[in-house]
């Protein structure tokens, strides 16, 4: 007893020694991050220590997936445990598009802080604002994150690449000049400033297809905007704004349980990272964006570690959807590739039914709960992660709540191998996984994706693929087994179909 009394008086102990035993949860949701991107999944022209020391921590899945192969759907899965093919309006959202996750609804972030947790969004968020009618950026934009579950919530509205170019605040456009309004539109031109279409000599990054719309920072996006001028951000500012904020964040929660889900920019276009990471991969932006992405991770687990919290927050990281080089600027992401595969050993990437859209890097370390140095193989989805995090925490999920959610606590945890025993993924068709094999339906639509050049997976015949010896997906073996496509056709049909309530 004297010794802890010492302990504590001289603060060898740490500030989180004595703090809850419930772990927090730490969510970092990496934005267009492929299979192939991290060294410690195989990259070899690109290093990422941070995530390569985490992934050495706990567990390194190899068949992690997102639910879709864009970022709206497969955001909106996490968050609600429902996949995003069942509810009309989930593509990918513009900055001004309504808010999609059902206020008033369980979700992920709001069954936490009923679990006891203080609850933050930090970053990216993309699933919409406002109740339908047009936002009014100049006033509380409500609802948003802190109407579904958010305690706290610092973001921008859709992506990087898209208007408004502003940091949201607990509802509140930051920085705003009340005499400067905000409008924006994605339909027509407001306003006089320039955009890349009508001015491409203003453009310090050109684009490659699309993105010609209002300039900021010397990017055209998509949509227009005019006003607000001081509520800016610079694209190069927001690594350092994002991870300040999660790092505020932890700080100001760190005596109690907190979940924060920390939604990167990185590796989204336009890629215009900070400037002490430009150049540094020898791969383009592209390169010097997985680098800072890295950082980020880094600066993260860093925190954790100051304030004795280490050992018992649980992190995830994770990715909205494949990879993509060319996704509308000249970023010499296609120039300077430089032999980086950012597939892996995959086929397809962001857009794209082939597994390459949706099987993601994904690492899961707790020190206090899970074994270090782990591979696991198990079959897992991020719209899992509802039922999984009620399950460690005591939470019962209604008949209605995450209906598409399945606990698979037991596989995130390292003490199983197995996981799912099948799973739907969104590309452009749908697909079911069930074992080893994947099923992907007819569809038509061009095979290539020539903006983008990523296939697409579209064929208007069936495709039926071994995943344990074929992952690139090169051997289309539907034709020798009729019996097992007609079997799995039937029961994504059934599954599509199936009554929308927990079993």
């Amino acid at each position: 007893m004297k010794k802890l009394l010492f302990m504590l008086i001289t603060g060898l102990l740490g500030p989180g020694a004595f703090a809850q035993q419930k772990p927090n949860v730490v969510i970092i949701y990496a934005d267009d991050a492929g299979y192939g991107d991290l060294s410690c999944y195989g990259a070899t022209k690109v290093k990422t220590p941070n995530l390569d020391r985490l992934a050495k921590s706990g567990i390194r899945f190899t068949n992690g997936h997102a639910t879709s192969a864009t970022c709206t759907p497969s955001r909106f899965a996490l968050i609600t445990g429902r996949y995003p093919w069942r509810k009309t309006g989930t593509g990918v959202l513009p900055g001004n598009a309504a808010m999609i996750v059902p206020v008033g609804q369980p979700t992920l972030p709001s069954m936490m802080r009923k679990a006891g947790y203080k609850t933050g969004l930090v970053g990216k968020w993309h699933l919409g604002l406002g109740d339908g009618k047009e936002i009014d950026w100049n006033e509380d934009i409500k609802p948003g994150p802190n109407e579904v579950g958010f305690d706290y919530s610092f973001f921008f509205p859709a992506t990087a690449d898209r208007v408004p170019t502003v940091f949201v605040e607990n509802g509140r456009v930051q920085g705003l000049d009340k005499n400067d309004p905000i409008t924006v539109n994605y339909k027509e031109k407001v306003g006089n400033e320039p955009t890349g279409k009508e001015n491409p000599e203003l453009l310090k990054m050109q684009a490659s297809h699309g993105h010609n719309n209002t300039i900021v920072n010397g990017i055209g996006r998509i949509g227009f905007m005019k006003g607000g001028q001081k509520a800016r951000w610079a694209d190069e500012e927001l690594a350092y704004a994002f991870t300040d904020k999660a790092e505020q964040f932890i700080e100001e929660n760190h005596r109690h349980p907190f979940f924060l889900y920390f939604a990167l920019s990185d590796i989204h276009v336009p890629r215009m990272p900070a400037t002490a990471f430009k150049g540094k991969s020898g791969l383009g932006y592209r390169g010097d964006a997985i680098l800072e992405m890295d950082w980020m991770v880094g600066r993260i687990m860093e925190k954790l570690k100051a304030l004795g919290l280490e050992k018992n927050t649980l992190v995830i990281f994770s990715s909205d959807n494949g990879p993509v080089l060319d996704d509308g600027y000249v970023d010499e992401a296609v120039t300077m590739q430089n032999g980086h595969q950012p597939l892996g050993p995959l086929r397809g990437g962001k857009y794209s039914a082939f597994e390459g859209g949706t099987r993601v890097p994904w690492i899961v370390s707790w020190p206090a709960g899970v074994k270090a140095g782990q591979t696991s193989d198990a079959l897992i989805s991020q719209v899992d992660l509802f039922a999984s995090f009620a399950k460690m925490t005591g939470q019962p999920l209604g008949a209605t709540d995450a209906p598409d959610s399945f606990d698979m606590l037991g596989a995130l945890l390292g003490k199983t191998q197995k996981g799912r025993d099948w799973l739907i993924l969104q590309g452009g068709p749908l697909s079911l996984v069930q074992g080893d094999l994947k099923y992907i339906s007819p569809s038509n639509g061009q095979k290539l994706m020539k903006e983008v050049n990523v296939e697409s997976g579209n064929d208007s015949a069936p495709q039926l693929y071994d995943l344990k010896k074929d992952v690139g997906e090169k051997q289309n073996i539907a034709a020798e087994h009729p019996e097992k496509v007609k079997e799995m056709a039937a029961m994504l049909e059934k599954l599509k179909e199936a009554d929308k309530t927990r079993k």
